[in-house]
């Protein structure tokens, strides 16, 4: 790579110098001697307080003394040091796009040696080199610029004198007229009161500054944009007649400001030409920003300090937006930036503004995806999104769906002529975009709901009443007969271990076509586990993560959460469950809510399960099983987290009817997996009813039937499927045999 005529100057100093002494070694404080003597180095470095006359002078007794002498002209030898300065100025030339190295580039390069005498020399006379570095880089960029106008034609200074069509407003570069991009942005539609106090608040005489916080979404940036759109149709007081309106890059003014001062001098430069204008109105997206923006190394001189001036002098107004997190988060704790903004709230629009301002924004939709929105979709959209997108505010979100289902259209069209967005299509979208199950948005769910009961029932034996009161609580919610600010329902299923307390769950998940969580709950029976299901409190490891339930929910606002054995888990996790079941909501460490109003709850619970068992000995009264589950429910659990349940559900232990049929199933499973092996498992009456009689107790329920099959049905048929005559597929039968089981 070249070098720059001043680089150039300083290289044959140094060269000339090593020569001239016979100086064996050529080291980078040959470099730093000529360095000395290049215009832009001296200049900064007696700005910054230094002596380059000492600086010479040092430099010189340390080659005398360290560079050694050759008895050859021209015999000196480059040091590692030296060759890694070049390796490294040519690098940073190249990285800063600059095709020739610059007197910068071998300072600054000079400045990375870990051991250097010469650097060393540069700093003990404690000048910020740092600085001189950053002065000498503007210096050549100033000078490369010049050279590069001065090519084309001379730039002319902005003022008063100089003529309209031959301004170039380098300060404009970092700024957006939105008085000019307001037509291609959305109508504002309503906002009649929030715009009227902003206009206002700009008419003020001091402290004419706005601030719009408000939730993400919910409008403020399209509130800017109407404002622009007033002032450019002239629908403004007097006072804001000739107003312009600007928005600043933030990103793009600090973008490359690699030096100290770049920035302050790039932001002073938009300020002074904002100035010059008649009547400037700055706005300020996500002003929160300000806070810290330019600052360095922890230094207060941020945007925020940098702008207070120009805030109180109020030539230039001030529209800023930011979301109430943000504000308390970074703008409240500067009282003084506070004081200098009128607040002004923009709230989420209700269901009925928010249609309207859909109405507004229809056309503009359909003629960019070339669809047109059928009667009643704006409306079902605003519903639909209301209900079932957490987290998110009117109007975005329903402006968000229409917007997707017209793209949908258009990548998707009807074999007809006009391409039209129905209700049908806006469900589909929000069931695919927001993970939320169709049938739970789909209005023809009415039949599945209908048979639900009766499928759950071909999963679940002898279980009716349970099965039932859980499917009434589905239809409820479905019906619209819940409590809106309540979970679907909120359930403990009571009853001994193995009868499908668990299953039950699983069973309505699916069939609900809804996720499944399920939290055991003997991993929580210590007090410090709480925090695990919420977060951990700040200052301790993992509060960035979040609870794992308010996390699991978050991710799956529709589903079935099941909290296994919730008589193990600590009294604290109860007081934690009391506001889900009464408000549908959990906050977790960072203050973050989860939204349990689409989850079913169901909390199962073993209590009472002994005493069922020793109540009486073999198939007893149900009546007297009953009033011991009921009797250790309440002796359980409290008496104010008994009241916000939905039911309490009583599982019958197991009876032979029972154990029969999920005999059958299980053996039925079986021989599907068999199948998969390409064998034909059948099983006799006989077999059946050995597995029944031998699984059959109160005491373990199903599970042990289960048991039964894995010990003496499955060994049997592993020896036939890995080394007998089931290896290749075939048919095979479980029978009784002597009083055991046997595979024929």
């Amino acid at each position: 790579m070249r070098l720059t005529k001043k680089t150039q100057n300083v290289m044959d100093c140094a060269v000339r110098l090593a020569q001239e002494h016979h100086h064996r070694y050529f080291m980078p404080e040959h470099m730093i001697y000529g360095i000395t003597f290049d215009e832009d180095f001296c200049r900064e470095y007696q700005a910054g307080g230094g002596n380059v006359e000492k600086l010479r002078q040092d430099i010189w007794n340390f080659l005398k003394e360290q560079a050694g002498t050759s008895e050859t002209q021209g015999g000196q030898q480059t040091t590692l040091d030296a060759q890694e300065v070049f390796e490294m100025a040519e690098l940073q030339a190249h990285s800063s796009g600059r095709d020739a190295i610059e007197v910068s580039h071998l300072l600054s390069s000079i400045l990375e040696l870990s051991e250097s005498y010469g650097v060393y020399y540069m700093k003990v006379q404690d000048v910020d080199l740092v600085e001189v570095l950053g002065e000498m880089s503007r210096e050549s960029l100033s000078r490369e610029r010049g050279e590069e106008l001065g090519k084309r034609t001379p730039e002319p200074a902005y003022g008063e004198d100089t003529p309209e069509g031959a301004r170039e407003e380098r300060y404009k570069d970092f700024l957006e007229n939105m008085s000019e991009t307001c037509k291609k942005q959305n109508p504002l539609i309503g906002r009649e009161e929030e715009l009227e106090r902003t206009i206002q608040i700009l008419c003020r005489k001091d402290k004419n500054n706005v601030l719009h916080i408000g939730e993400p979404g919910v409008g403020k940036t399209a509130l800017a944009y109407g404002l622009a759109q007033r002032i450019l149709e002239g629908e403004v007081p007097e006072p804001l007649k000739d107003a312009i309106l600007y928005a600043m890059d933030l990103g793009g003014l600090l973008a490359g400001t690699q030096y100290r001062g770049d920035f302050e001098k790039r932001f002073k430069e938009i300020m002074l030409g904002l100035s010059k204008e008649k009547s400037p109105i700055l706005y300020l997206d996500e002003i929160h920003n300000i806070v810290g923006a330019g600052a360095v190394n922890g230094g207060s001189l941020d945007v925020a300090n940098l702008l207070k001036p120009y805030l109180a002098a109020g030539h230039i107004r001030f529209i800023g937006a930011t979301t109430y997190e943000e504000y308390k988060k970074h703008f409240s704790g500067s009282k003084s930036l506070v004081r200098r903004f009128q607040n002004v709230d923009i709230k989420e629009p209700s269901k009925e503004e928010a249609v309207e301002i859909l109405k507004g924004l229809k056309s503009g939709y359909e003629r960019f995806h070339g669809v047109r929105y059928v009667a009643g979709v704006l409306e079902h959209a605003v519903e639909l999104s209301s209900k079932y997108i957490n987290e998110r505010f009117l109007p975005d979100k329903a402006i968000d769906l229409i917007d997707e289902a017209g793209a949908y259209r258009k990548l998707h069209p009807l074999s007809q002529k006009t391409q039209t967005v129905n209700k049908t299509l806006i469900e589909e979208v929000l069931s695919k975009t927001c993970n939320i199950p169709a049938q739970t948005v789909e209005k023809g769910e009415t039949e599945k709901l209908l048979q639900l009961e009766k499928v759950i029932k071909k999963r679940i034996f002898g279980q009716e009443q349970a099965v039932a009161e859980v499917v009434n609580a589905v239809k409820f919610s479905r019906a619209g007969l819940n409590e809106e600010d309540k979970p679907v329902a909120s359930f403990l299923f009571v009853g001994a271990t193995g009868v499908g307390k668990t299953e039950l769950a699983k069973a309505l998940a699916a069939e609900l076509g809804i996720a499944f969580l399920r939290f055991d709950m003997s991993e929580y029976a210590e007090k410090h586990t709480v925090a695990k299901l919420i977060g951990a409190p700040a200052g301790y490891v993992g509060y960035e993560e979040g609870g794992l339930l308010t996390e699991e929910v978050r991710k799956h606002p529709h589903a079935v959460l099941l909290l296994d054995e919730i008589e193990k888990a600590h009294p604290d996790i109860f007081n934690v469950l009391l506001q889900v079941m009464d408000y549908a909501t959990l906050s977790d460490n960072q203050g973050r809510k989860a939204d349990f109003r689409n989850i079913v709850l169901i909390m199962t619970s073993n209590a009472g399960a002994n005493k069922v068992g020793k109540s009486r000995i073999g198939f007893g009264s149900e009546a007297v099983n009953m009033d011991a589950l009921t009797d250790a429910v309440k002796q359980t659990f409290q008496p104010e987290f008994r009241n916000r349940l939905s039911r309490i559900v009583l599982f019958r232990s197991m009876d032979e009817e029972m154990a029969g049929k999920i005999t059958q199933k299980k053996l039925k499973e079986l021989s599907e997996k068999m199948k998969n092996k390409k064998v034909d498992f059948k099983v006799s009456k006989e077999a059946v009813e050995y597995v029944r009689k031998a699984g059959i107790t109160k005491e373990y329920g199903a599970r042990e039937i289960d048991r039964v099959i894995a010990a003496k049905v499955k060994p049997l048929l592993a020896e036939l499927l890995l080394f007998g005559r089931l290896k290749k597929g075939g048919v095979c039968a479980l029978e009784v045999e002597d009083g055991e089981l046997v595979v024929r």
